[in-house]
């Protein structure tokens, strides 16, 4: 099959601007749910005494949430092309990080976090007296859940956009 050339950015005018489209889009406004929400899941659990599993936890979420400000400042300055093979699959690349990396990743983090969270459920008893890490546990997980939501939707809309044969995020 004959190679597509790769969807063009915004036009370049010399030095960097903002691709506003973009971030008007159900997309961009998804990454910036996205960004809120996963730094508030790591930095919940970063903040806190973790050990075992968290460990995990903490790591998926932080490399998820690198990839996608790395996603979405390309995104954003249009500048998606300078990333060799990827860019010319900008929409592919981005389904799969939000269906793979996103959803997954942060599924596992919820589910390890909300296991903690129901393994320190018994010191959110009136007139327990040692520090619990309960509510940190259980934010983190929240936040976490919401997360995987907003990378499911967002999954799904690049999804979308590729079964209308649309090669572009917005």
């Amino acid at each position: 099959p004959p190679t597509v050339p790769p969807p063009p950015g915004p036009p370049s005018r010399g030095s960097l601007s903002l691709h506003r489209a973009y971030l008007r889009s159900p997309l961009g406004l998804l990454r910036l749910g996205q960004l809120a929400l996963g730094a508030a899941f790591w930095v919940t659990v970063a903040a806190h005494k973790y050990e075992g599993a968290a460990h995990f936890a903490l790591f998926a979420a932080v490399l998820v949430w690198l990839l996608t400000l790395a996603l979405f400042g390309l995104s954003l300055l249009g500048r998606w092309e300078l990333v060799p093979w990827l860019g010319s699959r900008w929409l592919l690349t981005n389904l799969v990080h939000d269906l793979a990396l996103g959803v997954g990743l942060y599924a596992a983090a919820t589910g390890i976090m909300g296991h903690k969270a129901k393994q320190r459920s018994f010191c959110n008893l009136p007139g327990y007296s040692q520090h619990c890490l309960y509510s940190a546990y259980l934010s983190a997980s929240i936040c976490g859940g919401i997360t995987a939501c907003l990378y499911l939707f967002s999954g799904l809309y690049c999804l979308s956009r590729r079964c209308q044969d649309q090669r572009d995020i917005i």
